[in-house]
């Protein structure tokens, strides 16, 4: 039976050196913020940011295979060739 005080969210422990957990604190105290608002603002940044990296990495592979761009006619058959260049795998039967 879950309690009236159950948590809705995860807690962490991290650790950090003196000087960045200072800057850390000095940031969270001058935008009146708690450290978990902190940290959580700092792992959407940094989510974002490998979010957009895979997307330029994606587009830069992308201009290599049609440098003149793809249109909506393209996709079927792109879809096509790497389903071609990826190794099937099979899944794993149960016996039981």
């Amino acid at each position: 039976m879950a309690s009236a005080t159950e948590r809705k969210s995860k807690v962490y422990t991290i650790s950090l050196p003196p000087e960045l957990a200072q800057r850390a604190e000095a940031l969270a105290q001058r935008d009146s913020r708690t450290m978990s608002e902190l940290f959580r603002e700092a792992f959407r940044a940094y989510s974002a940011q490998r979010a957009r990296a895979t997307l330029d990495e994606v587009g830069e592979y992308a201009a290599t295979r049609n440098p003149k761009g793809y249109t909506e006619a393209d996709v079927p058959r792109l879809i096509k060739e790497v389903r071609a260049e990826k190794p099937r795998r099979r899944k794993a039967r149960s016996n039981g």
